[in-house]
């Protein structure tokens, strides 16, 4: 329900709420002002009982007629703090977003992604960078991941570069933060090992989630984490420590820059910063890959008649 709230908060830039009291001070507000505020706040945003809202002093602005307020919301142990301004007749309530144009957002967005030492597929120098977070058990990540490759890539790969970052949906998902790790344990000696463990999880969820119980699922995607580093002619004894460790700590890491970049489902990508939602149709893909494309100076591949896997097959696993 947080999570909503400032999701709303952050698309309605600008916003003007009437308040009925009358006189604010310059630093500590009257009580009736204060419960005034809350309730506008409370009502504008639909905020639930359990969300606390705390409404601070005010302080100077830049702005004439308004003073600066900052409000916290929180909910459990998740808080965050929010600048409204408040004009010095205690009629009105601001909330107003500035944007820096001297910054691409979009170039903003990508500074927040670390993609040091992940798997990646396609042209490592492209100028276009596309970051998908992934969930192992996820369906929608599965026909996603089959929409990337090979379709995608075979059309992209000398122009984009593709890089996946670990976002397992826990509460949902049981299995997915083990596929991950595990995942994660053939990357760490070799990147084409990690992506083929990838095709065929996505490619088989059904085979996993036909197991009863987490130990059994989890012997499942650990056999195959195995079987794929014995092919790829991995150091099998440093992969089965790997394995048997389960150490989440990347995976983790990765989860909290989702959670800061405010993501709240998979498969999230983002296109050089531009982030897309859910499993995006081959044809939508495109045109969004063309135009990052021709905004990075680079020109679209020629596209020519759509495979099976363009035309919104249903892939296996589902």
């Amino acid at each position: 329900m947080l999570r909503r709230f400032l999701v709303t908060l952050l698309q309605k830039s600008v916003c003007f709420l009437i308040l009925v009291c009358l006189g604010c001070s310059a630093q500590s507000l009257p009580p009736d002002t204060t419960k005034a505020i809350e309730r506008q706040v409370r009502g504008y945003y639909h905020l639930p009982p359990d969300v606390q809202v705390k409404i601070g002093s005010t302080s100077p602005s830049e702005f004439p007629n308004y003073d600066k307020l900052n409000i916290t919301i929180s909910q459990g142990d998740k808080h965050d703090d929010y600048e409204f301004m408040l004009s010095k007749d205690g009629k009105t309530l601001a909330r107003m977003t500035k944007l820096d144009l001297t910054k691409d957002p979009y170039a903003e967005v990508m500074k927040k992604i670390d993609t040091k030492g992940r798997p990646t597929r396609g042209n490592k120098d492209a100028k276009v960078v596309v970051v998908n977070f992934d969930d192992f058990q996820c369906p929608f990540c599965s026909r996603m991941h089959q929409t990337l490759f090979p379709e995608m890539l075979k059309e992209y790969g000398d122009k984009v570069l593709f890089v996946y970052k670990d976002f397992p949906l826990v509460d949902m998902h049981h299995w997915a933060t083990r596929a991950a790790i595990d995942a994660n344990c053939l990357a760490a000696q070799n990147n084409d090992a990690y992506w083929q463990y990838a095709d065929y999880i996505h490619g088989n969820q059904y085979l996993v989630n036909n197991e009863k119980g987490l130990e059994a699922q989890a012997a499942v995607l650990d056999k195959a984490a195995l079987a794929q580093g014995q092919k790829s002619n991995l150091d099998l004894t440093q992969l089965q420590s790997c394995v048997k460790a389960q150490k989440d700590d990347a995976v983790k890491a990765s989860m909290r820059e989702g959670d800061m970049l405010g993501i709240t489902a998979t498969p999230t990508l983002y296109v050089n910063g531009d982030k897309m939602d859910g499993a995006i149709p081959p044809d939508q893909l495109r045109k969004i890959f063309d135009h990052a494309l021709l905004e990075a100076g680079v020109q679209p591949p020629s596209h020519g008649t759509p495979s099976a896997a363009a035309t919104g097959q249903k892939p296996t696993g589902n």
